[in-house]
C-alpha cells in the first residue's frame, strides 16, 4: 500500500508527487501517457517563471524527471473508480491499487455524458474492456472510441470472441482487421432495464454492451459524493475536498487553467496529505 496515490501525470499531479517525497511519503503517480497531456502539444510556454521559451513536451519531460529522480512510481493507466476501504482502492485497468490518501490532479474531464449513459452504467454501459469483457463475450457490443487506447480494447473484446462495432467521430488507427467501423457524432445509449442499442447520428445499432472509453473518468464518476461547483472539484484552501483523504489540484479545481496554478496547488495538496496521514 501506497501512502498516497496521484492521479494525473501533469505539473499539479507531479509537483504534488515531489513535495509528498520531499517529505518521505511514498507516492505512485496514475496517469494516461504524457503525449495525451493538452500541455504537451503546446508550441512555446512563456508565462512560467524562470522557464521561458520551452515547449509544454519540454516542460513535461524535465517535470516527470524530477519526480523520477525522486523516487515516484509511475503506472500507465486510466483511473476508473475509487472505493474507501482501509484506506482507498483505485481501480486502474484490470487491476487494483491501494493507498491511505489521494490526490486528484488529472484535469479536466473532457465530454459530457451521452443521454442514458448514467441511467445504464453497469446495466451494460462499461468504462473498461479488460475490467467486463468476458460478460460479453459471445454477445454484440458497440465500443466508442474517445481515446487513443480505444482500438486496442476494441481489439481485446474481438480476441475474447465478442462481436464488436467501433463508433468514432474520426477513421481509428490500428483497429482489427474485420471490424466495423461507424462514423458518428450524436451518440446515445438506449434501453429500458439493460442496454439494448446504441444510437449512432439517428441510426440504431443493437447491442448489449456500449464501452465508452475516453481519456479519463469525471471526479464525480470516480468518486461518489465528491462535491462540484460549476463543473470543478470544489476544494478550501488547503485543497481539500468533500471527501475525507481526498485532495485536490490543478485545472480540475478551476480556472485559470495556468501551469504557476497547477503547480503551487500541487504543493499545498501535498502539505494537506502529509497532515492528514500523520
Amino acid at each position: 500500500m501506497y501512502d498516497v496515490i496521484v492521479i494525473g501525470g501533469g505539473p499539479a499531479g507531479l509537483s504534488a508527487a515531489v513535495q509528498l517525497r520531499q517529505r518521505g511519503r511514498t507516492v505512485l503517480v496514475v496517469s494516461n501517457p504524457a503525449p495525451s497531456n493538452p500541455l504537451w502539444r503546446s508550441e512555446r510556454v512563456d508565462n512560467y517563471l524562470g522557464l521561458p521559451g520551452l515547449t509544454g513536451e519540454q516542460l513535461l519531460e524535465r517535470f516527470q524527471k524530477h519526480a523520477e529522480d525522486r523516487g515516484v512510481v509511475f503506472q500507465t493507466g486510466k483511473a476508473l473508480s475509487a472505493m474507501e476501504l482501509d484506506g482507498w482502492m483505485l481501480t486502474v485497468g484490470a487491476e487494483v491499487v491501494q493507498a491511505r490518501a489521494l490526490v486528484l490532479a488529472a484535469g479536466v474531464a473532457r465530454g459530457a455524458k451521452y443521454p442514458g449513459e448514467q441511467e445504464l452504467l453497469g446495466r451494460g454501459v462499461s468504462y473498461c474492456a479488460t475490467c467486463d469483457g468476458m460478460l460479453y463475450r459471445n454477445k454484440s457490443v458497440v465500443v466508442v472510441g474517445r481515446s487513443a487506447d480505444a482500438p486496442q480494447e476494441a481489439n481485446y473484446l474481438a480476441q475474447i470472441g465478442c462481436q464488436v462495432t467501433y463508433v468514432s467521430p474520426q477513421a481509428p488507427q490500428g483497429l482489427r482487421e474485420g471490424i466495423p467501423w461507424v462514423k458518428a457524432h450524436r451518440l446515445a445509449v438506449r434501453g429500458e432495464r439493460s442496454v439494448e442499442a446504441l444510437e449512432a447520428d439517428g441510426a440504431a445499432l443493437p447491442c448489449e454492451g456500449v464501452f465508452i472509453l475516453r481519456e479519463s473518468v469525471a471526479p464525480t464518476d470516480l468518486i461518489p459524493g465528491l462535491e462540484t461547483e460549476e463543473g470543478f472539484v470544489k476544494v478550501n484552501r488547503r485543497m481539500e475536498t468533500s471527501v475525507a483523504g481526498v485532495f485536490a489540484a490543478g485545472d480540475c479545481t478551476g480556472r485559470p487553467l495556468q501551469i504557476a496554478k497547477a503547480v503551487g496547488e500541487g504543493l499545498m495538496a501535498a502539505d494537506s496529505a502529509d497532515a492528514y496521514l500523520k
